[in-house]
């Protein structure tokens, strides 16, 4: 039978000591993880009373931000929770310079945890370097940052990258034409493509005039972005912890490019030298107004505030080139070049390619091939399948002969996912797609061999046959420079390249992630090249599984797109 309610107030009977709950108790019914917060002579409320104070007390799990440690330091307290039973507060007032980087030595470098690195997060400017280099340090999956938007900005005057040609002047004033040519195309094309955006798209009644023209100036961008060359000076910020900074550094410092090798000596002078503080100026005055009140405290002010801070002294200062990449690079290399000598590069039937199942070893040894020529994925497979298994072999051997005791495995070792795409697109459509971090990217050196994108507004503008001019005559110049009889010439040469031409990335993720990319990177307000691949990797995955296709919300990217949408 259900309870009658009644209005009749009950009273409770007077709570007597003996029948009070235990403390233990009383915490578990009212939600605390322990007695220790009451003192001793603090009245328990009576049961009745228990809920109510239980939704109103303060939770016992104590939580608060902290401000204005340095990363080091703030990694080294962080760290004490597995060694300490002191709290963070403590651990932070205990600290010193000294006893953090003693203990780093230690536990970091002596006893390989190195866990304990990724609680130092530091944050970096990297200003005028080439986008090739801002595409090798951003290949990082663990990396967080942004950089200059070819979409946003105008990059007629950001100057280009001259890598060294030593004595071989004529190379170095060819380059120099090439790239100063292409930067006065991409300043002629921007203005006629701007122009003819707004000749075609009528404005809005209620929208200003300012939005209009820089939404459609942004569009414009979108196209003649591809004259860029690679050498184009660029600026990005990225926050890192200290392990992937150390790995970052180790990886740049191996790399086969000279500017990328002296990116990764800036990146780890910057880590280990005195940071740049931002209230430098403005501390400098109140510490000169203190003086002039007590010199005695003000010395003691200048020492506080004025130190120099080092975001990670001891964390990156034994980051050094990586014999095991580099070594292993150089036999992939030759052992590429021999399996791939007779082998011409295929043109590609399909942007994307979702490659079949296969064995564990038949992927890791074409992978470990794939990043060092410019074949398809299924070119190399094949090759290695008429090799035999005792090559393929060898050539997982390879990947891992030279490997020291806190190497990790190469990139080519991260095997094993469901879906991977082999993706053939514009250079500067990959940077975009290069963002995606939550899958595995195994990239291929640039090149000219697979020819350049053109979008058709290029056409409908009236500019094919000058965009075509321009490109025929990078192309020319990239093969002589490449041919160039100096150290790094091939190298050397790929920084012409426009963004425009075409390069092979090796995309490995799982169902989600394929979900999410062809999502994102198909809406109208993307770049189309983007959206085209995105698109492809949706069709593929719908080909081989077409009951997970409806799974996939897309944009159909065949559709008008409206230019003013953003």
């Amino acid at each position: 039978m259900p309870p009658i309610v009644t209005s009749e107030v009950i009273a409770m009977p007077e709570p007597s000591n003996r029948n009070l709950p235990s403390a233990d108790s009383t915490a578990n019914a009212a939600g605390h993880r322990s007695p220790q917060r009451a003192s001793t002579g603090e009245q328990t409320p009576d049961r009745a009373d228990e809920g109510v104070r239980a939704t109103q007390a303060e939770p016992s799990t104590d939580v608060f931000a902290v401000f204005g440690v340095e990363p080091e330091i703030q990694a080294y307290a962080m760290a004490k929770y597995s060694r300490s039973a002191l709290s963070m507060k403590e651990s932070l007032r205990e600290i010193s310079q000294q006893k953090a980087e003693k203990f780093l030595n230690t536990f970091y470098f002596q006893y390989g945890h190195r866990s304990i690195a990724d609680l130092a997060h530091i944050a970096l400017a990297v200003e005028r370097l080439s986008i090739l280099a801002a595409i090798e340090l951003a290949d990082e999956q663990r990396w967080d940052g942004q950089e200059r938007s070819t979409r946003y900005q105008d990059f007629k005057k950001s100057g280009y990258y001259v890598p060294d040609f030593g004595v071989d002047e004529e190379a170095r004033k060819l380059y120099r034409e090439t790239l100063d040519f292409l930067f006065a195309e991409y300043e002629a094309l921007s203005a006629h493509m701007t122009q003819h955006l707004i000749n075609i798209t009528p404005k809005p009644a209620d929208m200003k005039q300012e939005a209009y023209e820089r939404t459609l100036r942004a569009r414009a961008f979108d196209i003649t972005r591809y004259l860029l060359p690679l050498a184009t000076n660029t600026s990005l910020g990225e926050i890192v912890n200290a392990r992937t900074l150390e790995m970052q550094v180790a990886h740049l410092l191996s790399h086969t490019h000279e500017e990328v090798r002296q990116l990764g000596e800036s990146l780890k002078k910057a880590a280990t030298s005195a940071a740049y503080n931002v209230n430098a100026e403005s501390l400098r005055d109140l510490v000169s107004e203190i003086q002039k009140v007590s010199p005695e405290l003000g010395a003691r002010a200048e020492q506080e505030l004025l130190h120099e801070v080092r975001v990670a002294p001891t964390l990156v200062k034994y980051a050094d080139p990586n014999s095991y990449e580099i070594e292993t690079r150089r036999e992939l290399r030759q052992a590429a070049r021999e399996l791939m000598k007779s082998e011409p590069v295929a043109p590609s039937k399909a942007i994307v390619d979702l490659l079949d199942d296969e064995p564990l070893e038949v992927e890791i040894a074409t992978t470990l091939l794939y990043e060092h020529c410019h074949h398809s994925y299924r070119q190399v497979r094949q090759a290695l399948q008429v090799s035999g298994e005792r090559f393929r072999r060898e050539i997982i051997d390879l990947g891992l002969r030279h490997r020291g005791k806190h190497d990790e495995m190469l990139r080519g070792f991260r095997a094993g996912q469901q879906f991977r795409f082999d993706i053939l697109m514009d250079a500067g459509g990959f940077r975009d797609m290069h963002r995606h971090r939550r899958c595995i990217q195994v990239m291929q050196g640039f090149t000219t061999q697979h020819g350049y994108e053109m979008l058709l507004d290029i056409e409908d503008a009236g500019m094919l046959a000058r965009y075509d001019a321009a490109m025929k005559r990078v192309h020319a110049t990239v093969e002589g420079l490449a041919r160039r009889k100096t150290p790094e010439a091939e190298e050397n040469s790929q920084y012409a390249i426009p963004l425009a031409f075409k390069k092979r990335a090796l995309f490995k993720m799982d169902f989600a992630e394929a979900v999410y990319i062809s999502e994102l990177r198909t809406t109208p307000a993307g770049h189309v090249s983007y959206r085209n691949v995105a698109y492809g990797m949706y069709e593929a995955v719908a080909r081989k599984y077409p009951a997970l296709a409806k799974y996939f919300r897309v944009h159909d990217v065949t559709a008008p797109v409206d230019l003013l949408q953003r």
